[in-house]
Parts: C-alpha cells; structure tokens; sequence
C-alpha cells in the first residue's frame, strides 16, 4: 500500500534539452568533422594569403632552369618553361578550388529543388523534369560537357555552366527519391489535414529530413567536380595555358613521365582537398542525420 503520509515532490521535472542544444553538443564531439573543416580553412588561407605564400612569380619563365627537380630554390621544381611549380600550385587554390565549389553550389541548389518539386508534386512536374533528367544522363558526362563547352567556346566562363548542366540530374533524382519516401510518413499527413500549405509543408517538413545524404554527396563530388573541369582544361576548353590551374598541371605533368614532380604536388594538393571535402562529409552526415 502506497504511503500516503509521504509528502508529495513538487520539483519541477528535468527538461530535455532542445534540440538545438543537442546539435551543438555533438558538434562539439565530432572529431572528424573539425578535421575536415581546419584543412579546408588551411586553404582558404592558401586562396587568400597566395601573394605572399609563393616564393616566385607563377608566370615567370626561365628556360635556363626548365625541368628541374625540388631544390632549396624551387621547392617543388621547374616546368617545361622554367616556372615554378610550388608557387603555380599555390596560385592554383585560387581557380581550382572556387571553380569546383560554384558548381556544386549551383547543382545542389537547383537540383534539389527540381527534384523536392518533382517528388513532393509529381504529376506533370515530376514527367517533365525527370525525363529531361534522363535525356541530360543519357550521354557520358564528360562527352556531353566536351559538347557544351565547344559550343560555348574556350574559358572558364563557359567552362563552368557546362559542368553544371552535366552534374544536376545526380542530385535531382537523389532528392526526388528521398521525398518520395518521406511525403507518405504520418507527420506529413497530418500536417495536411491540419490545413498547412503544400510548399510549406515542402520546406518545413520534408526538405529538413531529406537533404542530409544530397549535402553529403555535394562533399563528395568536389573530387569529381575537379577532375572533370581540369578535363576541360586538358582538352583547351578550360582556362587559359598560362592560368595556374591543377588540372592543366596533372595533364602537363603526364605528358613528362620522367618528371615526377610536374604531376605529383599538384595531384597531391588535390587529394588533400578531396580527403578534407571527404572528412567534413562524413561529420555533417553524422550531425544533420535526423534519425540521430
């Protein structure tokens, strides 16, 4: 028999911490995610304090001194034309790097609309994006770029809507997919017999839980992204001979297999940006999972 002569407790009960404070706890914790996001900020710094980072002018030419292997003078070597690779792979962070994150900007946005709109609507929205989708994946992604970019002409300009027009179908699809799934779970229903609009619904609802595994991808595809514009690059359609630009210099560099040095630094800064876009994917997938 309970004791009723026990006095009741009227402390307030503990109150969970809001959600908001659960993600800031464990993003605190997650180890990989400032791993990837302190080698990032390392070339930020490179893109923004190049001047004074390199040690030689990147167009400077001395034929005198081509193709000569890391020396206390030229740190990563010379190329065919005398210049300085260190300080053409420093000045390159200052085209590679905000070319690749323009376009996975431009096709993670407009991808991931079309594709919520597609999947969450479906109808003739979901007919006519989705096939255009297929038509657009229908051709190898580089020969379809190759087109585009001939089209367009030569230039980074040109070079960077191509690559665009290539990449949106992935995430559009991606997306349509996971909204497809969530648009039947109760939460949603609900809210529509609770009188909310579709779009809201859309972008309060769906788009919170279904976005995490598109940022991951976008992480993802800076590698790609990169190789596939120093592709154009290779082919002329890319920036100029004379541009610092990591691809050029992977493509220069296999043309003098001999010369390791011409290929190895600029692909080796490419890898690092590729392992920290790799690493900062894996924390965001870890902190933005709705299911944890």
């Amino acid at each position: 028999m309970a004791d009723l002569t026990r006095p009741l407790d009227l402390t307030p009960a503990r109150r969970t911490a809001p959600h908001a404070q659960i993600l800031i706890r464990h993003l605190r914790r997650n180890f990989v995610l400032w791993v990837g996001i302190t080698m990032l900020v390392f070339w930020a710094g490179v893109i923004v304090f190049a001047p004074w980072i390199a040690t030689h002018d990147p167009l400077a030419q001395d034929l005198s001194r081509r193709l000569e292997a890391p020396s206390a003078d030229h740190w990563f070597g010379t190329d065919d034309l005398g210049r300085d690779v260190y300080s053409r792979v420093v000045y390159g962070a200052r085209v590679s790097l905000p070319a690749a994150l323009i376009v996975v900007t431009v096709i993670f946005i407009c991808g991931s609309l079309l594709g919520a709109v597609a999947g969450f609507f479906g109808g003739l929205s979901d007919a006519v994006i989705m096939r255009l989708a297929d038509l657009t994946m229908a051709f190898p992604g580089i020969v379809l770029a190759l087109a585009i970019a001939s089209l367009l002409g030569p230039g980074l300009g040109n070079m960077l809507p191509a690559a665009c027009f290539v990449l949106w179908p992935q995430y559009a699809r991606l997306m349509r997919s996971r909204v497809i799934v969530i648009r039947h779970f109760d939460y949603i229903t609900a809210a529509r017999a609770y009188g909310s609009p579709s779009f809201r619904i859309l972008l309060r609802h769906v788009l919170p839980n279904a976005w995490t595994p598109v940022i991951v991808k976008a992480a993802l595809d800076i590698g790609g992204i990169l190789l596939l514009l120093s592709a154009l690059s290779f082919f002329g359609l890319g920036v100029s001979a004379d541009t610092p630009e990591w691809g050029a210099m992977i493509a220069q560099g296999q043309q003098e297999f001999f010369h390791w040095w011409l290929a190895t630094f600029p692909g080796l800064a490419m890898f690092l940006v590729i392992l920290a876009f790799n690493l900062m994917s894996e924390g965001l997938r870890d902190w933005l999972d709705p299911q944890r």
